[in-house]
């Protein structure tokens, strides 16, 4: 029986999981002991790295004998029913305040559904959210825990001491109980879709607009990573258009099949979206447009359709690349104000104590949409916690203003250019529907009233009416 040494356990030794035993073992004060149902791949591991200290284990029963108490792993294996089974097998061997950890990327349900069915054993359940990918997992994530407020007084200083860091402090909070990490993990990963289609419509803009290469495009996107664009995102697109494909000599991204692929979290988040009733419609047209990018055979089908009859030309580009960068601006706001709609909506639904400033301040270093901005994201919640959109905060109201006749302009050119820019000109709808006096929707509740007797309220006095359309037409009470 091995000794308990081990002050945590990593079960799954993909890249992700090792990357993370790595970045584990790297922190003073962690031993780490190492699992994976493929014992090849656990000595690969060690031999690899055995500056690690790593402790081998072979079953789930030596991983257990191998922590200390209270025993803590973090699971790190394909989602869905490899992470059940995994589960599982530690509930057999782990003791009453024991903990689990699933650090992949599971549906919010189905860690709600976990931690209800583990909770009576005593045994702490934890999903946590882990962004940055293979780098942010050896280097420094940003970790989105949930689970039992009492699991992370242990788990805490773990997380803290691999975490990333902005401005001297760790990117890791616990966001919440239960599956409130992995959902707050989901709309970061619907803001990435959003935040990527906005970069990928810019760059399309400018490309067909003036004409530049992609190697002069990554000179714009570079210069627009020093101001308030700043971003990861930003960093790395002028990154990949300066790429040159070594086979052709040409530019990589022209040699890269344009359908762009998706894990399912993006769609999770619309989904989730529709299901609380919060319009996300920035990050859905994301979605949406990945989905149409990969409908090869339509598309294919489709070169034959007409377009606008007149050439476009932009008679001054260094206006028009100005533009574009307000209106990337402009559509990222709203983008992020759609997230944490929904991260308030889901946190009233299940009864979670979500801060959102403090997720905007794990969001500042480690994750993938980590970004200038998100300070001003954790100023406009400290000064008023209950702000009812975010886009309404001044700083964000300002740039808003200062940037929607840019933002409407290159909208407008992009509809009479025939150039597809579905999160432009989506961003700017929703902003223009949130202002509106009025919206048409007042005919939609008639139409409804009228087939389905659906019930309207009025503007000029309380209750709720019907109007009898198939009788004489006057309008009675419904209440």
């Amino acid at each position: 029986m091995p000794q308990a040494t081990a002050t945590i356990g990593v079960v799954g030794l993909a890249v992700m999981g090792s990357n993370l035993a790595r970045n584990l073992a790297s922190r003073e004060g962690n031993t780490v002991a190492v699992y994976n149902r493929t014992t090849a791949k656990t000595d690969e591991l060690i031999a690899e790295h055995p500056e690690a200290g790593f402790v081998r284990t072979t079953t789930v029963q030596e991983l257990a004998d191998s922590l200390q108490r209270p025993r803590t792993a973090i699971i790190m294996v394909k989602a869905g029913a490899a992470t059940d089974a995994v589960i599982d097998e530690l509930t057999e061997v782990f003791e009453p305040g024991d903990i689990i950890v699933d650090g992949g990327n599971a549906l919010f349900t189905d860690t709600i559904r976990r931690e209800a069915a583990i909770r009576d054993t005593g045994i702490h359940f934890v999903g946590c959210g882990i962004s940055g990918g293979e780098e942010g997992a050896l280097n420094g994530p940003s970790l989105m825990p949930g689970g039992p407020a009492e699991s992370y007084e242990t788990l805490g200083p773990i997380l803290a001491s691999i975490a990333a860091v902005a401005e001297d402090e760790p990117c890791v909070t616990h966001v919440g109980t239960d599956g409130a990490g992995h959902f707050v993990k989901m709309v970061h990963n619907g803001i990435e879709y959003a935040d990527m289609q906005l970069i990928a419509e810019a760059y399309d803009l400018i490309r067909r607009g003036t004409g530049k290469s992609p190697a002069e495009i990554a000179d714009v996107f570079q210069e627009w990573n020093s101001g308030e664009l700043a971003s990861y995102l930003i960093e790395i697109t002028a990154e990949v258009l300066r790429q040159t494909d070594e086979a052709t000599g040409e530019p990589l991204v022209d040699v890269i099949l344009d359908a762009a692929g998706a894990k399912g979290t993006g769609a999770w988040t619309v989904q989730t979206a529709l299901d609380l009733g919060v319009p996300v419609s920035g990050i859905a047209e994301a979605v949406f447009a990945r989905s149409l990018s990969s409908r090869l055979g339509q598309r294919e089908a489709a070169r034959g359709l007409p377009g606008p009859s007149q050439e476009w030309t932009v008679d001054d580009p260094e206006t028009f690349v100005e533009d574009v960068r307000q209106a990337l601006f402009a559509s990222k706001i709203v983008a992020y104000s759609q997230g944490f709609d929904e991260i308030a909506a889901g946190a009233a639904e299940h009864g979670w104590d979500i801060a959102k400033g403090d997720v905007a301040k794990i969001w500042r270093a480690g994750c993938i949409i980590r970004a200038q901005f998100l300070g001003r994201i954790t100023e406009a919640y400290a000064d008023d916690p209950d702000l009812s959109a975010l886009l309404l905060a001044p700083y964000f109201r300002q740039a808003l203003g200062e940037a929607q006749e840019a933002w409407r302009r290159v909208v407008v050119t992009a509809a009479q250019a025939g150039i597809p820019a579905p999160g432009f000109s989506s961003s700017l709808a929703y902003y223009d529907g949130l202002r509106a006096e009025q919206l048409p929707t007042a005919l939609i509740q008639g139409q409804r009233d009228f087939f389905g007797a659906h019930t309207y309220r009025r503007t000029d006095r309380d209750g709720v009416f019907h109007t009898l359309w198939s009788g004489d037409r006057s309008e009675v009470s419904a209440d």
